[in-house]
């Protein structure tokens, strides 16, 4: 017997389409969603179509933007010789975040994974290669997923007939980590990856 509406369920449905939400997790923000006043409700609404209508990719990085060219793009303080490429918007805002990277951005849309039909021509290669002139270093920052990794070493054999530098992230144990904790993979990358102390 069926005991919830079908309203509720359209609800639950559509919280569950967002990444990391499962069905138990989206019922309980279908229930919370349902137990505020309807100004809160349609506010929430609008404040998603007006911002989702604003929002773009930026026409140089592909990072998402309501100007174009994006403000880091725009932002003549940054290197232009540095250019880090990473999968999505996200990855921009985590990099950022650090505030150790002065550099431009470009956003692939992806990773390479032909298991899923997605092929260099699905991913934004093409402008990448096109903005690659004024480029002396290009740092490769990718997640280390198979994907991540397959999507790396593509690129770096695009570029290394090309007289720039190319680096990627470092991999290994995290500040604060404790070694019997760090999983196997990891703790074997960080020793393959281990340099001179001086």
């Amino acid at each position: 017997m069926k005991i919830l509406p079908d309203s509720l369920d359209r609800i639950t449905q559509q919280f569950s389409k967002f990444p990391g939400i499962g069905r138990k997790t989206a019922q309980r923000m279908a229930f919370q969603l349902i137990e505020w006043d309807r100004d809160a409700v349609k506010q929430l609404g609008d404040v998603i179509i007006q911002s989702t209508e604003k929002l773009s990719q930026c026409s140089v990085c592909n990072l998402i933007t309501e100007a174009d060219p994006c403000p880091v793009c725009r932002d003549t303080r940054r290197d232009d010789a540095l250019l880090c490429i990473v999968e999505d918007s996200k990855d921009v805002v985590a990099l950022e975040e650090t505030s150790r990277f002065n550099g431009k951005y470009h956003i692939l849309g992806g990773v390479l994974s032909p298991l899923e039909g997605v092929g260099p021509d699905q991913l934004n290669i093409k402008n990448l290669m096109e903005r690659l002139n004024d480029t002396e270093e290009v740092i490769i920052a990718m997640n280390p997923s198979v994907e991540g990794e397959t999507t790396s070493l593509y690129l770096a054999r695009l570029l290394q007939d090309r007289n720039i530098r190319i680096t990627r992230l470092a991999r290994g144990i995290p500040s604060g980590g404790d070694l019997e904790y760090i999983d196997g993979v990891t703790l074997g990358r960080a020793l393959d990856e281990r340099h001179e102390m001086k």
